[in-house]
Protein backbone atom coordinates (compact mmCIF):
# COMPACT_ATOMS: atom_id res chain seq x y z
CA UNK A 1 0.00 0.00 0.00
CA UNK A 2 1.62 3.33 -0.92
CA UNK A 3 0.78 6.36 -2.01
CA UNK A 4 0.98 5.53 -5.76
CA UNK A 5 -1.33 2.76 -6.07
CA UNK A 6 -4.09 4.59 -7.64
CA UNK A 7 -2.16 6.17 -10.02
CA UNK A 8 -3.04 3.72 -12.94
CA UNK A 9 -7.02 4.36 -12.40
CA UNK A 10 -8.73 6.31 -15.48
CA UNK A 11 -12.20 7.57 -15.90
CA UNK A 12 -11.78 5.87 -19.03
CA UNK A 13 -10.95 2.40 -20.73
CA UNK A 14 -8.06 1.93 -23.54
CA UNK A 15 -8.08 -0.17 -26.41
CA UNK A 16 -7.15 -3.22 -25.00
CA UNK A 17 -9.11 -3.04 -22.10
CA UNK A 18 -11.96 -3.24 -24.27
CA UNK A 19 -10.81 -5.49 -26.66
CA UNK A 20 -9.90 -8.55 -24.66
CA UNK A 21 -11.03 -7.71 -20.67
CA UNK A 22 -14.57 -6.55 -21.28
CA UNK A 23 -15.49 -8.11 -24.81
CA UNK A 24 -16.49 -4.82 -26.27
CA UNK A 25 -15.15 -6.76 -29.47
CA UNK A 26 -16.67 -9.81 -30.50
CA UNK A 27 -14.18 -12.20 -32.96
CA UNK A 28 -17.43 -12.92 -35.87
CA UNK A 29 -18.69 -9.55 -36.09
CA UNK A 30 -17.70 -8.18 -39.88
CA UNK A 31 -15.39 -5.07 -40.40
CA UNK A 32 -17.54 -2.21 -41.69
CA UNK A 33 -14.72 -1.42 -44.47
CA UNK A 34 -16.05 -4.72 -46.10
CA UNK A 35 -19.76 -4.23 -45.98
CA UNK A 36 -21.34 -3.51 -49.19
CA UNK A 37 -24.80 -2.13 -48.81
CA UNK A 38 -27.49 -2.43 -51.48
CA UNK A 39 -29.44 0.57 -51.76
CA UNK A 40 -33.20 0.74 -50.96
CA UNK A 41 -34.33 1.43 -54.43
CA UNK A 42 -32.40 -0.77 -55.94
CA UNK A 43 -33.61 -4.76 -57.10
CA UNK A 44 -32.09 -7.75 -54.74
CA UNK A 45 -31.94 -9.78 -57.77
CA UNK A 46 -30.40 -7.85 -60.54
CA UNK A 47 -28.71 -5.27 -58.07
CA UNK A 48 -30.26 -2.62 -60.59
CA UNK A 49 -32.77 0.14 -59.77
CA UNK A 50 -35.91 -1.35 -60.14
CA UNK A 51 -39.48 0.01 -62.21
CA UNK A 52 -42.10 -2.34 -61.08
CA UNK A 53 -41.32 -3.01 -57.19
CA UNK A 54 -42.23 -5.91 -55.49
CA UNK A 55 -41.29 -7.15 -51.61
CA UNK A 56 -41.16 -10.52 -49.99
CA UNK A 57 -43.12 -10.81 -46.42
CA UNK A 58 -39.74 -10.07 -44.65
CA UNK A 59 -39.09 -6.99 -46.53
CA UNK A 60 -36.96 -7.72 -49.62
CA UNK A 61 -37.32 -5.73 -52.65
CA UNK A 62 -37.62 -7.17 -56.43
CA UNK A 63 -38.25 -6.47 -59.44
CA UNK A 64 -41.56 -7.68 -61.09
CA UNK A 65 -39.07 -8.54 -64.40
CA UNK A 66 -36.20 -10.65 -62.78
CA UNK A 67 -37.83 -12.14 -60.12
CA UNK A 68 -40.41 -13.74 -61.48
CA UNK A 69 -38.35 -15.28 -64.68
CA UNK A 70 -35.98 -16.25 -61.53
CA UNK A 71 -38.96 -18.42 -59.70
CA UNK A 72 -39.80 -20.22 -62.44
CA UNK A 73 -36.52 -21.24 -63.08
CA UNK A 74 -35.46 -21.92 -59.72
CA UNK A 75 -38.29 -22.25 -57.48
CA UNK A 76 -36.71 -20.06 -54.05
CA UNK A 77 -35.97 -16.89 -52.53
CA UNK A 78 -32.67 -15.24 -54.35
CA UNK A 79 -31.99 -14.12 -50.94
CA UNK A 80 -31.87 -16.97 -48.44
CA UNK A 81 -32.18 -20.02 -50.73
CA UNK A 82 -35.73 -21.21 -48.99
CA UNK A 83 -38.57 -21.89 -50.81
CA UNK A 84 -40.69 -18.59 -52.15
CA UNK A 85 -44.07 -18.61 -53.39
CA UNK A 86 -44.85 -16.32 -55.83
CA UNK A 87 -48.29 -15.35 -55.16
CA UNK A 88 -46.85 -14.09 -51.55
CA UNK A 89 -45.24 -11.50 -53.35
CA UNK A 90 -46.47 -7.94 -52.78
CA UNK A 91 -46.77 -4.76 -55.13
CA UNK A 92 -45.40 -1.45 -53.60
CA UNK A 93 -46.40 1.51 -54.53
CA UNK A 94 -43.43 4.45 -54.41
CA UNK A 95 -44.21 7.99 -54.67
CA UNK A 96 -42.16 10.64 -56.28
CA UNK A 97 -41.83 14.22 -55.53
CA UNK A 98 -41.27 17.06 -58.29
CA UNK A 99 -38.12 16.10 -58.62
CA UNK A 100 -38.37 12.62 -59.36
CA UNK A 101 -37.11 11.44 -56.21
CA UNK A 102 -38.69 8.92 -53.47
CA UNK A 103 -40.37 10.25 -50.69
CA UNK A 104 -43.11 9.63 -47.73
CA UNK A 105 -46.49 10.44 -49.67
CA UNK A 106 -47.35 12.22 -45.29
CA UNK A 107 -45.10 13.67 -44.35
CA UNK A 108 -43.06 14.26 -47.40
CA UNK A 109 -39.53 13.66 -46.65
CA UNK A 110 -37.35 12.29 -49.03
CA UNK A 111 -35.96 8.77 -48.32
CA UNK A 112 -32.02 8.29 -47.96
CA UNK A 113 -29.93 5.41 -47.09
CA UNK A 114 -30.55 6.60 -43.43
CA UNK A 115 -34.32 6.23 -43.17
CA UNK A 116 -36.58 3.94 -41.76
CA UNK A 117 -39.09 2.78 -44.43
CA UNK A 118 -42.56 0.14 -44.06
CA UNK A 119 -44.99 -0.66 -46.24
CA UNK A 120 -48.77 -2.02 -45.75
CA UNK A 121 -49.28 -5.05 -46.48
CA UNK A 122 -52.67 -4.56 -47.87
CA UNK A 123 -52.48 -1.99 -50.18
CA UNK A 124 -48.88 -2.04 -50.97
CA UNK A 125 -48.38 1.78 -49.87
CA UNK A 126 -45.03 2.87 -48.94
CA UNK A 127 -44.88 5.38 -45.79
CA UNK A 128 -41.68 6.63 -43.67
CA UNK A 129 -41.78 4.38 -39.93
CA UNK A 130 -42.08 7.75 -38.50
CA UNK A 131 -45.72 8.67 -40.10
CA UNK A 132 -46.98 5.54 -39.47
CA UNK A 133 -45.63 4.85 -35.81
CA UNK A 134 -47.60 8.36 -35.09
CA UNK A 135 -50.70 8.25 -37.24
CA UNK A 136 -51.62 4.40 -37.04
CA UNK A 137 -49.59 2.70 -34.12
CA UNK A 138 -50.12 5.54 -31.27
CA UNK A 139 -53.34 6.35 -32.51
CA UNK A 140 -54.53 2.88 -32.86
CA UNK A 141 -56.10 3.91 -36.46
CA UNK A 142 -55.07 1.13 -38.17
CA UNK A 143 -56.29 2.53 -41.73
CA UNK A 144 -54.23 3.33 -44.71
CA UNK A 145 -53.29 7.20 -44.53
CA UNK A 146 -53.96 7.54 -48.22
CA UNK A 147 -56.70 5.01 -49.20
CA UNK A 148 -58.59 4.59 -45.48
CA UNK A 149 -58.06 0.80 -46.09
CA UNK A 150 -58.26 -0.98 -43.16
CA UNK A 151 -55.08 -3.35 -41.70
CA UNK A 152 -53.37 -5.26 -38.59
CA UNK A 153 -50.20 -4.28 -37.01
CA UNK A 154 -48.91 -7.49 -38.26
CA UNK A 155 -48.94 -6.17 -42.05
CA UNK A 156 -46.71 -3.54 -41.34
CA UNK A 157 -43.44 -4.64 -43.62
CA UNK A 158 -40.00 -2.81 -42.55
CA UNK A 159 -38.31 -2.34 -45.92
CA UNK A 160 -35.35 -0.57 -44.30
CA UNK A 161 -34.14 -0.35 -40.62
CA UNK A 162 -30.86 2.12 -40.21
CA UNK A 163 -30.06 -0.03 -37.47
CA UNK A 164 -30.26 -3.47 -39.01
CA UNK A 165 -28.70 -2.77 -42.23
CA UNK A 166 -27.96 -6.81 -42.05
CA UNK A 167 -30.24 -7.89 -45.30
CA UNK A 168 -28.84 -5.48 -47.85
CA UNK A 169 -25.20 -6.80 -47.44
CA UNK A 170 -24.49 -8.31 -50.84
CA UNK A 171 -22.37 -11.15 -49.93
CA UNK A 172 -24.86 -12.69 -48.43
CA UNK A 173 -27.38 -13.36 -50.86
CA UNK A 174 -27.76 -16.67 -52.23
CA UNK A 175 -27.70 -16.10 -55.89
CA UNK A 176 -24.50 -14.13 -55.50
CA UNK A 177 -22.57 -16.69 -53.31
CA UNK A 178 -24.06 -19.53 -55.79
CA UNK A 179 -23.93 -17.90 -59.25
CA UNK A 180 -27.12 -18.29 -60.03
CA UNK A 181 -28.54 -15.51 -62.52
CA UNK A 182 -30.81 -15.86 -65.81
CA UNK A 183 -30.18 -15.12 -69.36
CA UNK A 184 -30.75 -12.46 -71.26
CA UNK A 185 -33.38 -14.77 -73.58
CA UNK A 186 -34.85 -16.66 -71.09
CA UNK A 187 -36.25 -12.85 -70.19
CA UNK A 188 -37.11 -11.80 -73.23
CA UNK A 189 -38.96 -15.46 -73.73
CA UNK A 190 -41.04 -14.98 -70.97
CA UNK A 191 -42.03 -11.07 -71.46
CA UNK A 192 -43.36 -12.32 -74.28
CA UNK A 193 -46.17 -14.90 -73.12
CA UNK A 194 -49.27 -13.14 -72.99
CA UNK A 195 -49.87 -13.91 -68.79
CA UNK A 196 -46.68 -12.68 -67.81
CA UNK A 197 -47.99 -9.17 -66.65
CA UNK A 198 -51.09 -10.55 -65.68
CA UNK A 199 -51.10 -11.73 -61.29
CA UNK A 200 -54.19 -13.88 -61.46
CA UNK A 201 -56.60 -15.31 -63.47
CA UNK A 202 -60.36 -15.97 -63.31
CA UNK A 203 -61.86 -18.80 -64.78
CA UNK A 204 -63.31 -16.92 -67.62
CA UNK A 205 -60.22 -15.25 -68.55
CA UNK A 206 -58.50 -18.58 -68.61
CA UNK A 207 -60.90 -20.32 -70.89
CA UNK A 208 -60.62 -17.63 -73.28
CA UNK A 209 -56.52 -17.42 -73.33
CA UNK A 210 -57.05 -21.36 -73.69
CA UNK A 211 -59.42 -21.57 -76.75
CA UNK A 212 -57.04 -18.12 -78.27
CA UNK A 213 -53.62 -20.15 -77.68
CA UNK A 214 -56.14 -23.23 -79.61
CA UNK A 215 -57.37 -21.42 -82.48
CA UNK A 216 -55.39 -18.13 -83.49
CA UNK A 217 -53.10 -18.56 -86.24
CA UNK A 218 -50.46 -15.88 -86.77
CA UNK A 219 -51.60 -13.66 -90.09
CA UNK A 220 -48.83 -14.46 -92.67
CA UNK A 221 -46.23 -11.74 -93.29
CA UNK A 222 -46.12 -10.39 -97.00
CA UNK A 223 -42.99 -9.49 -98.30
CA UNK A 224 -42.64 -6.28 -99.81
CA UNK A 225 -40.95 -5.67 -103.00
CA UNK A 226 -39.80 -2.08 -103.73
CA UNK A 227 -40.44 -1.47 -107.67
CA UNK A 228 -37.67 -0.54 -109.74
CA UNK A 229 -37.77 2.80 -110.98
CA UNK A 230 -38.01 3.48 -114.54
CA UNK A 231 -38.30 6.42 -116.66
CA UNK A 232 -42.23 5.46 -116.69
CA UNK A 233 -43.06 5.67 -113.21
CA UNK A 234 -39.96 8.27 -111.86
CA UNK A 235 -41.85 11.31 -110.33
CA UNK A 236 -41.32 14.62 -110.51
CA UNK A 237 -40.43 14.69 -106.89
CA UNK A 238 -37.79 13.31 -104.40
CA UNK A 239 -38.14 10.53 -102.36
CA UNK A 240 -38.08 13.34 -99.19
CA UNK A 241 -34.83 10.55 -98.08
CA UNK A 242 -32.39 13.31 -97.81
CA UNK A 243 -34.25 16.25 -96.28
CA UNK A 244 -35.13 12.98 -93.56
CA UNK A 245 -31.95 12.53 -93.09
CA UNK A 246 -30.99 15.74 -92.16
CA UNK A 247 -32.77 16.63 -89.78
CA UNK A 248 -33.56 13.08 -88.14
CA UNK A 249 -31.58 12.08 -85.28
CA UNK A 250 -32.31 8.10 -85.92
CA UNK A 251 -32.24 7.70 -89.88
CA UNK A 252 -29.54 6.72 -91.99
CA UNK A 253 -27.83 9.07 -93.66
CA UNK A 254 -28.26 9.75 -96.82
CA UNK A 255 -26.59 12.01 -99.30
CA UNK A 256 -28.10 11.45 -102.81
CA UNK A 257 -31.52 12.59 -104.11
CA UNK A 258 -34.07 9.70 -105.56
CA UNK A 259 -37.14 10.02 -107.69
CA UNK A 260 -39.80 8.46 -105.46
CA UNK A 261 -41.29 5.81 -107.26
CA UNK A 262 -45.28 6.40 -108.38
CA UNK A 263 -47.63 3.62 -107.71
CA UNK A 264 -48.66 1.24 -110.83
CA UNK A 265 -52.09 2.16 -111.18
CA UNK A 266 -51.25 6.01 -111.25
CA UNK A 267 -48.68 4.95 -114.36
CA UNK A 268 -51.59 2.72 -116.29
CA UNK A 269 -54.14 5.60 -115.39
CA UNK A 270 -51.99 8.30 -116.96
CA UNK A 271 -52.23 6.49 -120.54
CA UNK A 272 -56.03 6.21 -120.93
CA UNK A 273 -57.11 8.05 -123.59
CA UNK A 274 -60.06 6.36 -124.98
CA UNK A 275 -63.62 5.92 -123.63
CA UNK A 276 -64.49 2.31 -122.72
CA UNK A 277 -68.33 0.59 -124.12
CA UNK A 278 -70.04 -2.09 -122.42
CA UNK A 279 -73.43 -3.86 -123.06
CA UNK A 280 -75.58 -4.87 -120.21
CA UNK A 281 -78.00 -7.29 -121.01
CA UNK A 282 -81.34 -7.45 -118.68
CA UNK A 283 -84.64 -9.30 -118.69
CA UNK A 284 -86.13 -6.21 -120.41
CA UNK A 285 -83.41 -5.96 -123.21
CA UNK A 286 -79.76 -4.60 -123.58
CA UNK A 287 -78.41 -1.30 -122.61
CA UNK A 288 -75.43 0.45 -124.10
CA UNK A 289 -72.84 2.24 -122.32
CA UNK A 290 -70.50 4.47 -123.23
CA UNK A 291 -67.80 5.26 -120.24
CA UNK A 292 -65.54 8.04 -119.31
CA UNK A 293 -62.36 5.78 -118.62
CA UNK A 294 -60.19 8.98 -119.90
CA UNK A 295 -61.45 11.14 -116.70
CA UNK A 296 -62.83 9.01 -113.96
CA UNK A 297 -60.41 6.21 -114.19
CA UNK A 298 -60.58 4.53 -110.90
CA UNK A 299 -64.38 3.85 -111.27
CA UNK A 300 -64.56 2.60 -115.02
CA UNK A 301 -62.11 -0.19 -113.71
CA UNK A 302 -64.02 -1.27 -111.17
CA UNK A 303 -67.54 -0.87 -113.16
CA UNK A 304 -65.24 -2.90 -116.24
CA UNK A 305 -63.76 -5.46 -114.30
CA UNK A 306 -66.73 -6.34 -112.53
CA UNK A 307 -69.05 -6.86 -116.00
CA UNK A 308 -65.89 -9.15 -117.80
CA UNK A 309 -65.57 -11.00 -114.35
CA UNK A 310 -69.65 -11.83 -114.32
CA UNK A 311 -70.34 -10.00 -110.85
CA UNK A 312 -73.33 -8.59 -112.19
CA UNK A 313 -74.52 -11.46 -113.73
CA UNK A 314 -77.86 -12.71 -111.95
CA UNK A 315 -78.45 -9.35 -109.87
CA UNK A 316 -81.49 -7.59 -110.00
CA UNK A 317 -82.36 -3.50 -109.96
CA UNK A 318 -84.13 -3.73 -105.79
CA UNK A 319 -84.56 0.07 -106.53
CA UNK A 320 -87.15 2.13 -108.92
CA UNK A 321 -88.52 5.71 -108.75
CA UNK A 322 -90.41 6.51 -111.56
CA UNK A 323 -88.65 10.05 -112.69
CA UNK A 324 -85.97 9.89 -110.61
CA UNK A 325 -83.89 6.80 -111.46
CA UNK A 326 -83.30 3.21 -111.24
CA UNK A 327 -80.47 1.36 -108.61
CA UNK A 328 -78.78 -1.99 -109.08
CA UNK A 329 -75.32 -3.60 -108.68
CA UNK A 330 -76.16 -5.46 -105.30
CA UNK A 331 -75.36 -9.47 -105.20
CA UNK A 332 -77.63 -9.89 -102.55
CA UNK A 333 -80.28 -7.70 -104.12
CA UNK A 334 -80.97 -5.70 -100.49
CA UNK A 335 -79.13 -2.46 -101.46
CA UNK A 336 -76.82 -2.68 -98.11
CA UNK A 337 -74.42 -5.43 -100.12
CA UNK A 338 -72.24 -5.48 -102.64
CA UNK A 339 -67.75 -5.04 -102.92
CA UNK A 340 -65.16 -3.27 -105.22
CA UNK A 341 -62.57 -5.06 -106.94
CA UNK A 342 -59.82 -4.02 -104.19
CA UNK A 343 -61.76 -5.34 -101.60
CA UNK A 344 -62.93 -2.10 -99.56
CA UNK A 345 -64.41 1.19 -100.51
CA UNK A 346 -62.67 3.89 -103.04
CA UNK A 347 -63.06 7.54 -103.36
CA UNK A 348 -65.37 9.89 -105.33
CA UNK A 349 -64.06 11.54 -108.85
CA UNK A 350 -65.82 14.26 -109.62
CA UNK A 351 -65.40 16.39 -112.43
CA UNK A 352 -67.30 19.70 -113.46
CA UNK A 353 -68.38 18.80 -116.99
CA UNK A 354 -69.88 15.36 -115.55
CA UNK A 355 -73.12 16.03 -114.32
CA UNK A 356 -76.33 14.33 -113.62
CA UNK A 357 -78.41 16.08 -116.87
CA UNK A 358 -80.42 14.46 -119.02
CA UNK A 359 -81.93 10.76 -119.00
CA UNK A 360 -79.36 7.78 -118.74
CA UNK A 361 -76.65 9.07 -116.43
CA UNK A 362 -74.74 6.24 -115.50
CA UNK A 363 -73.48 6.97 -111.72
CA UNK A 364 -72.30 5.45 -108.77
CA UNK A 365 -74.54 4.76 -105.41
CA UNK A 366 -73.01 5.60 -102.25
CA UNK A 367 -73.88 5.64 -98.95
CA UNK A 368 -71.62 9.59 -98.27
CA UNK A 369 -68.37 10.38 -99.25
CA UNK A 370 -65.38 8.36 -100.41
CA UNK A 371 -68.00 4.85 -100.21
CA UNK A 372 -67.99 3.37 -103.75
CA UNK A 373 -68.53 -0.06 -103.97
CA UNK A 374 -71.08 -1.80 -107.02
CA UNK A 375 -74.03 -0.46 -107.00
CA UNK A 376 -74.94 2.27 -109.44
CA UNK A 377 -77.89 3.70 -110.82
CA UNK A 378 -79.43 4.92 -113.66
CA UNK A 379 -81.45 8.30 -114.06
CA UNK A 380 -85.06 8.47 -115.70
CA UNK A 381 -84.21 12.24 -116.05
CA UNK A 382 -81.80 15.19 -115.05
CA UNK A 383 -80.88 14.95 -111.21
CA UNK A 384 -78.86 18.30 -110.78
CA UNK A 385 -79.07 18.06 -106.75
CA UNK A 386 -76.67 14.90 -106.93
CA UNK A 387 -73.77 16.49 -108.57
CA UNK A 388 -70.87 16.18 -106.71
CA UNK A 389 -72.08 14.30 -104.50
CA UNK A 390 -72.29 10.78 -106.68
CA UNK A 391 -69.22 10.01 -109.14
CA UNK A 392 -70.89 9.97 -112.77
CA UNK A 393 -68.92 7.53 -114.76
CA UNK A 394 -70.79 6.87 -118.13
CA UNK A 395 -74.01 7.31 -120.39
CA UNK A 396 -76.55 5.43 -122.05
CA UNK A 397 -75.91 5.47 -125.95
CA UNK A 398 -78.36 2.88 -126.82
CA UNK A 399 -81.49 1.29 -125.06
CA UNK A 400 -83.69 4.31 -124.27
CA UNK A 401 -86.67 2.29 -124.98
CA UNK A 402 -85.44 -0.44 -122.41
CA UNK A 403 -85.33 2.58 -119.67
CA UNK A 404 -88.90 3.63 -120.60
CA UNK A 405 -89.75 -0.12 -119.80
CA UNK A 406 -88.19 -0.36 -116.72
CA UNK A 407 -89.79 2.86 -115.79
CA UNK A 408 -93.28 1.37 -116.12
CA UNK A 409 -92.63 -1.47 -114.10
CA UNK A 410 -94.72 -1.31 -110.99
CA UNK A 411 -92.87 -0.61 -106.84
CA UNK A 412 -94.02 -1.64 -103.67
CA UNK A 413 -94.33 1.26 -101.08
CA UNK A 414 -90.05 0.85 -100.76
CA UNK A 415 -89.82 1.24 -104.24
CA UNK A 416 -88.57 -2.27 -104.64
CA UNK A 417 -89.95 -3.92 -108.34
CA UNK A 418 -93.04 -5.83 -108.13
CA UNK A 419 -91.49 -7.61 -111.46
CA UNK A 420 -88.27 -8.11 -110.88
CA UNK A 421 -85.95 -6.93 -113.32
CA UNK A 422 -82.63 -8.79 -113.75
CA UNK A 423 -78.99 -8.56 -115.32
CA UNK A 424 -78.23 -11.31 -117.54
CA UNK A 425 -75.02 -11.00 -118.36
CA UNK A 426 -72.39 -7.88 -119.49
CA UNK A 427 -70.18 -8.13 -122.91
CA UNK A 428 -67.21 -5.43 -122.99
CA UNK A 429 -66.51 -3.89 -126.17
CA UNK A 430 -63.84 -1.33 -125.72
CA UNK A 431 -61.59 -1.98 -122.56
CA UNK A 432 -58.85 0.52 -122.45
CA UNK A 433 -56.99 -0.64 -119.30
CA UNK A 434 -56.41 -3.97 -121.13
CA UNK A 435 -54.62 -2.22 -123.65
CA UNK A 436 -52.45 -0.17 -121.30
CA UNK A 437 -51.50 -3.24 -119.39
CA UNK A 438 -50.46 -5.35 -122.98
CA UNK A 439 -48.73 -2.25 -124.17
CA UNK A 440 -46.83 -1.86 -120.53
CA UNK A 441 -46.15 -5.42 -120.30
CA UNK A 442 -44.67 -5.29 -123.75
CA UNK A 443 -42.23 -2.37 -123.10
CA UNK A 444 -41.37 -4.13 -119.63
CA UNK A 445 -40.31 -7.24 -121.98
CA UNK A 446 -38.29 -5.32 -123.98
CA UNK A 447 -36.72 -3.55 -121.51
CA UNK A 448 -35.68 -6.52 -119.51
CA UNK A 449 -34.41 -7.90 -122.61
CA UNK A 450 -32.58 -4.94 -123.74
CA UNK A 451 -30.55 -5.09 -120.04
CA UNK A 452 -29.99 -8.47 -121.09
CA UNK A 453 -28.09 -7.74 -123.66
CA UNK A 454 -25.79 -5.05 -121.95
CA UNK A 455 -25.42 -7.14 -119.32
CA UNK A 456 -24.06 -9.61 -121.81
CA UNK A 457 -22.22 -7.33 -123.73
CA UNK A 458 -20.70 -5.99 -120.97
CA UNK A 459 -19.70 -9.15 -119.63
CA UNK A 460 -17.87 -10.44 -122.74
CA UNK A 461 -15.82 -7.34 -123.34
CA UNK A 462 -14.85 -7.62 -119.86
CA UNK A 463 -13.28 -10.97 -120.43
CA UNK A 464 -11.44 -9.99 -124.16
CA UNK A 465 -9.65 -7.04 -122.10
CA UNK A 466 -8.69 -9.66 -119.79
CA UNK A 467 -7.17 -11.30 -122.67
CA UNK A 468 -5.39 -9.11 -124.62
CA UNK A 469 -2.35 -7.11 -123.97
CA UNK A 470 -1.59 -3.62 -125.49
CA UNK A 471 1.25 -3.70 -128.54
CA UNK A 472 4.79 -2.32 -128.12
CA UNK A 473 5.24 0.00 -131.02
CA UNK A 474 9.10 1.46 -130.10
CA UNK A 475 11.14 1.30 -126.71
CA UNK A 476 11.16 3.74 -123.77
CA UNK A 477 8.37 6.74 -123.41
CA UNK A 478 5.61 5.96 -125.92
CA UNK A 479 6.24 2.74 -126.70
CA UNK A 480 2.57 1.99 -126.84
CA UNK A 481 2.01 4.76 -129.57
CA UNK A 482 1.63 3.60 -133.09
CA UNK A 483 4.02 4.81 -135.50
CA UNK A 484 2.49 7.24 -138.49
CA UNK A 485 2.49 5.17 -142.07
CA UNK A 486 5.02 5.83 -144.51
CA UNK A 487 2.93 8.29 -146.42
CA UNK A 488 2.15 10.63 -144.10
CA UNK A 489 5.90 12.08 -143.94
CA UNK A 490 7.17 15.58 -144.59
CA UNK A 491 8.11 16.73 -148.18
CA UNK A 492 11.26 17.73 -146.83
CA UNK A 493 11.55 13.68 -145.46
CA UNK A 494 11.09 12.71 -149.24
CA UNK A 495 14.05 14.57 -150.42
CA UNK A 496 16.31 13.15 -147.76
CA UNK A 497 15.53 9.60 -148.94
CA UNK A 498 16.09 10.01 -152.30
CA UNK A 499 18.88 12.37 -152.07
CA UNK A 500 18.05 15.46 -154.12
CA UNK A 501 17.98 17.83 -151.70
CA UNK A 502 16.28 21.56 -152.50
CA UNK A 503 19.29 24.05 -152.74
CA UNK A 504 18.88 27.41 -150.74
CA UNK A 505 19.61 30.70 -152.88
CA UNK A 506 22.60 32.64 -151.59
CA UNK A 507 22.41 35.55 -149.96
CA UNK A 508 25.56 38.09 -150.53
CA UNK A 509 26.86 40.35 -148.08
CA UNK A 510 28.38 43.59 -148.76
CA UNK A 511 30.38 45.38 -146.60
CA UNK A 512 29.73 48.94 -147.96
CA UNK A 513 26.69 51.50 -147.75
CA UNK A 514 25.49 51.85 -151.27
CA UNK A 515 21.97 54.33 -152.15
CA UNK A 516 18.74 52.96 -152.30
CA UNK A 517 17.77 52.96 -156.00
CA UNK A 518 17.09 49.08 -155.66
CA UNK A 519 14.49 50.21 -153.72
Amino acid sequence: MGKKQHQKDKMYLTCTEWTTIYGGRKANVKERATFRKLEFYCCSLTLQPFEHPLCTPDGTIFDLMSIVPYLKKYGHNPITGEPLDPKSLIKLNFHKNSDGKYHCPVTFKIFNENSHIVAIRTTGNVYSHEAVERLNVKAKNFRDLLTDEPFQKSDIITLQDPTDLEKFDISSFHHIKNNLTIDEDEVESVKKDPTYFLRSLNPETRTTLEELYRDYKEPEKKSETKEKLTTRNAAHFSTGAVARSFTSTVGAPVTHNEAAVLDRDIVRYRQIKKKGYVRLHTSKGDLNFELHCDLVTKTCENFIVHCKSGYYNGTIFHRSIRHFMIQGGDPTGTGTGGESIWGKPFADEFKPNLVHKGRGILSMANSGPNTNQSQFFITYRSCQHLDNKHTVFGRLVGGLEVISEMEKVETDAKDRPLESITITGASVFMDPYQEVDDKLKEEEEKEAAKAMCDREEASTSKGKGKDMAPKVHREGVGKYIPKPPASTKRSGEEGSATGSEPKKPKVVLSGSLGDFKSW
